[in-house]
């Protein structure tokens, strides 16, 4: 057995919880305290509770019923989270989508949710309208704010204004914690997008570990620009602020300029970011408002953060903890850090005592500690990684090989049970008899200063191996050659993980959730307009 040795507790019994009954408890505690805030636009515990009472209503009204999917198109304001709390107490599913989607994106996963209702913003209308014809189960539309008559759609079209309600009353009955809470729809970087089935208590057991591991009480502001039709804003962001009784501030997106001003009138002391605009953020010219904060942020979430960057953040901006050492996808949060907030550098935590997490083969054998292979899981309590993706039985039994949840991730652990993500297993690359990680490439070109994005992926070699490709976007106004950055990664990365091709191009394709469809780089392989280190003299050395 590996680092791991919590199968010495087993399957047991653990928390049973939901988002719903969250808020109940929240309100019969607190009911005039702020729980929302977007921009200034703030909504007591009690309020919200009243108005999610009054939409669930309505939405029963509608038609709605136990286990019925009801999708949503909305940005970051309070309807967002109506939705999906009203929804939830009724029983039904809250399905929000992407607000970047678009064609045959949205006809999608509109039409796998196979949901009949969707509310969404008066300015993505037309999108609705633009593919109606291939939506075979959506019947009606909620729209937010204000829209100019449809003539000629089939849907019933209807101002959400007009239908949040009157009945404030509340539903006695509580969701079951193991019944669907959402779908969260993965990427879809080398196929169609698959709805994640994720339970009330399995968003309760997200927000109870990321509060653990970096944590927040009763008088914090936790603030984010991120959006909430991800897991990050919903789980580790709404249900972890109600679970210990906080107020979330809500930006309707991220600004560099904006932030400082956005945190002190929001009077935020925890932070919820992406680790790469903590680095912006690091690296932004001073600002009034910043020094006016200092020490105000003592807390900033996101991945992990460099250790360069989060010195930056401790010693201009005083914060005490910096980036989320931890491990997860929106299938199962697998790893978190220790209580003590201690972990190794570079790791992402240990294990978490919920989870059974080994890492393995090809073959599903454990591999020994100090390997890459496979991260795989199995819980060990009740509802705490999703049930499966939404109408795929066949996409779910691909990754349940042997009854163990397969990450399709490279990972290890160490002597002392510290968990190090590797890549993606389809990322990996293989060069030179050595394996290579693209994460690891590619957060080490990120720390060039006039790299903005970039890809590591593998082009096809006539030695039987992989070739590594860098496909790069520039900073605006930024001047690099690739052979000065090839040059420049000469002296940072192993002699075998030097590109043999680079590539800056303007744009680099990308999903609607902003991931860089790797796959399509790997089929365009080495271009026309690609540079080789074999048209020049560079010669690695070991």
């Amino acid at each position: 057995m590996n680092a791991m040795t919590k199968l010495e507790t087993g399957w047991r019994t653990g928390p049973r919880d939901t988002p719903v009954a969250a808020l109940r408890r929240a309100v019969a505690a607190h009911p005039d305290k702020v729980f929302l805030d977007f921009s200034g636009e703030k909504h007591t515990y009690g309020a919200f509770d009243r108005a999610s009472n009054r939409f669930a209503h309505a939405l029963q009204s509608l038609g709605l019923t136990t286990g019925a999917p009801v999708v949503s198109m909305l940005d970051n304001n309070v309807d967002a989270v109506t939705t999906w709390i009203a929804a939830n107490k009724i029983s039904a599913i809250s399905v929000p989508l992407n607000t970047a989607l678009i064609g045959q994106f949205l006809r999608h996963q509109i039409e796998d949710a196979g949901a009949s209702l969707l509310v969404c913003e008066a300015r993505y209308l037309q999108r609705v309208l633009d593919i109606e014809d291939q939506l075979t189960a959506l019947n009606t539309v909620l729209v937010r704010g204000a829209f100019k008559p449809v003539s000629g759609s089939a849907l019933t079209i209807i101002s959400l204004d007009d239908h949040r309600g009157a009945d404030d009353s509340a539903f006695e009955e509580l969701p079951d914690p193991g019944a669907l809470n959402a779908l969260i729809y993965t990427s879809g970087t080398t196929g169609p997008s698959k709805g994640c089935m994720i339970t009330g208590n399995q968003m309760c057991h997200f927000a109870r570990m990321l509060t653990r591991s970096a944590p927040f009480g009763p008088d914090d502001i936790y603030w984010t620009p991120l959006p909430l039709f991800h897991m990050n804003a919903i789980a580790t962001g709404v249900v972890s602020v109600m679970l210990v009784g906080a107020t979330i501030s809500f930006a309707p997106k991220f600004s560099v300029s904006g932030f400082w001003p956005a945190i002190e009138t929001s009077g935020a002391t925890v932070v919820s970011i992406l680790g790469s605009l903590g680095t912006l953020l690091a690296r932004a010219e001073q600002h009034e408002a910043m020094a006016r904060c200092f020490g105000q942020v003592h807390t900033v979430k996101g991945n992990p953060f460099p250790e360069e960057i989060k010195q930056i953040w401790r010693t201009r901006f005083g914060a005490k903890k910096v980036g989320s050492n931890v491990y997860g996808l929106t299938e199962g949060l697998l790893t978190s850090m220790p209580a003590d907030g201690s972990y190794a550098e570079g790791s992402s935590g240990k294990a978490a005592p919920e989870l059974d997490v080994r890492i393995f083969d090809d073959n599903d054998n454990e591999v020994p500690i100090g390997t890459s292979g496979e991260v795989v899981c199995r819980p060990l309590l009740p509802d705490i990684i999703f049930k499966g993706y939404w109408r795929r039985p066949e996409d779910t039994l691909k990754v349940m090989g042997n009854l163990w949840f397969h990450t399709g991730d490279i990972g290890k652990f160490d002597e002392n049970g510290f968990f190090y993500f590797v890549d993606r297993k389809k990322d990996y690359l293989r060069r030179r008899g050595e394996n290579i990680s693209s994460f690891e490439m590619e957060t080490s070109i990120l720390t060039h200063p006039a790299i903005e994005q970039v890809a590591v992926h593998a082009v096809p070699s006539n030695l039987q191996e992989d070739d590594l490709k860098v496909t790069a976007k520039l900073k605006p106004g930024a001047v690099l050659s690739e052979e000065d950055l090839c040059r420049w990664l000469i002296e940072r990365v192993p002699y075998y993980a030097v590109p043999r091709y680079i590539e800056f191009r303007v744009e680099l394709p990308v999903n609607p959730q902003g991931r860089v469809l790797k796959f399509q780089l790997r089929d365009e392989g080495a271009t026309p307009t690609t540079w080789d280190i074999e048209t020049t003299d560079i010669k690695p050395s070991r």
